[in-house]
């Protein structure tokens, strides 16, 4: 069949992630790809009524693309990731790419570049000793208290754009550790549908001023916990971080969390570069799962 004969259709957004499938003329997927809001991981991104710091910066968004086997070298993914970057309109893009696979290659020659190496690690619910969370989460910390908040974060430019409403369930939650109305560190975790039983963890981030307390480890541990009351669903916890940043891989291993994989992130602009248009683009219902989850 020829891969003109495949058409790019978009599925319906879920938890604020677009998703495209290369469908056959029989109905079956030739290929998937996957576009997440990023998580600008910055001090504006933080519920009120704390105090921002004037810095911040664009957080790339998540890319994710799969080709089955037997459809590679026919031009889907190109179109798959040329339907991507059409609605990304210009914002940055980022995807964690397991060396030496045909995806590498792909996004190589659609101008991605190399931006270093990431640890993936993952926590299970059933391999938490709950009770020393527990500790950890109510150990003193002079001076600091601890926040949370939950609900739906889409692609904004800051949480404190959605954050108008109380709290409500919804597909992120947030713990904070505050000083006097100052943030002093975060972290957060967005979980996906209901039968997707493993969430995203960002974080934790402490500013250089509060440095030194366990802040890190302190809002790590209430985020396993409050995670858990809220979404009880979810059964894991996956992260991502820099392979030299050994002290937060450190900080991860004591609270759980166990080698999962090691990627290379690529990233690259979002506005097309003359790589081929994705065609006609048509809306259907929710995708299928197919290949690695966006």
């Amino acid at each position: 069949m020829s891969e003109r004969l495949v058409g790019i259709v978009t599925a319906s957004d879920d938890f604020g992630v677009s998703r495209w499938q290369a469908v056959t003329g029989d109905g079956s997927a030739a290929g998937v790809a996957g576009l997440r809001p990023g998580i600008p991981f910055r001090p504006s991104l933080v519920m009120p009524p704390f105090r921002e710091p004037p810095s911040s910066r664009e957080a790339p968004s998540e890319v994710s693309l799969h080709v089955a086997a037997e459809w590679r070298n026919r031009g889907i993914g190109s179109r798959l990731l040329a339907a991507v970057r059409e609605q990304a309109a210009g914002r940055l893009l980022a995807a964690d790419v397991t060396e030496g696979t045909p995806e590498e290659a792909l996004y190589r020659r659609h101008g991605f570049q190399p931006a270093g190496l990431r640890r993936h690690d993952l926590l299970t619910y059933c391999d938490v000793h709950q009770a020393w969370v527990s500790e950890l989460v109510d150990d003193e910390h002079p001076g600091y208290r601890l926040a949370d908040w939950s609900g739906a974060i889409l692609d904004a430019p800051a949480i404190a754009d959605v954050l108008d409403d109380p709290n409500r369930l919804g597909h992120a939650v947030q713990v904070a550790a505050d000083a006097d109305g100052d943030l002093a560190a975060y972290a957060t975790v967005v979980v996906g549908p209901p039968w997707q039983r493993r969430a995203l963890q960002y974080g934790p981030a402490v500013l250089a001023a509060h440095r030194g307390h366990g802040l890190g480890r302190w809002v790590s541990a209430a985020l396993i916990q409050r995670l858990r009351e809220i979404h009880p669903h979810v059964d894991e916890i996956q992260t991502a971080t820099a392979d030299d940043d050994l002290g937060l891989i450190a900080l991860r291993g004591q609270l759980g969390f166990r080698f999962l994989r090691r990627t290379r992130r690529y990233a690259a602009p979002g506005a097309l570069t003359g790589t081929g248009a994705a065609g006609s683009v048509t809306r259907v219902g929710h995708a299928s799962r197919f290949g690695p989850d966006p």
